[in-house]
């Protein structure tokens, strides 16, 4: 998890207001602050293009939904993972958002340990912004 964090961390930096806000405004002088980034360090996370998609499971190994997406805030600068449960075949998909540190990686699983079908639907649905 904590290499996935990092690649999210990564994502964070570009989507921030802090270096994308002053390149939409007309007329404003552009700075960015550059940062080397190590290569090894990269190579260890995961793709945000692999991670969606993935399965997610609990503890015991049960499948409770799926990553549907991943999003970084540009106040906050935490990644959030949007998971959908339940549903078939695309209809009756519940939304529901959970914090990325909340999920780690197991046997190249991602793991929402305490996790279950029944807790993730209590949770407030999540709806996209159209």
């Amino acid at each position: 998890m904590k290499h996935f964090t990092s690649l999210l961390a990564v994502a964070t930096l570009i989507a921030s207001g802090s270096l994308a806000g002053s390149a939409f405004s007309q007329g404003a002088k552009q700075t960015v602050t550059l940062m080397e980034v190590n290569a090894m360090t990269l190579a260890t996370g995961y793709r945000s293009s692999k991670v969606v998609g993935s399965d997610v499971y609990n503890g015991a190994d049960e499948k409770i939904g799926e990553i549907d997406d991943l999003i970084v805030t540009p106040k906050d600068s935490v990644p959030y993972a949007v998971l959908s449960v339940g549903g078939f075949l695309g209809l009756g998909k519940h939304y529901v958002v959970v914090p990325a540190s909340a999920l780690s990686v197991d046997n190249k699983r991602m793991v929402l340990k305490d996790g279950t079908k029944e807790s993730l639907k209590a949770l407030p649905g999540y709806e996209y912004a159209k």
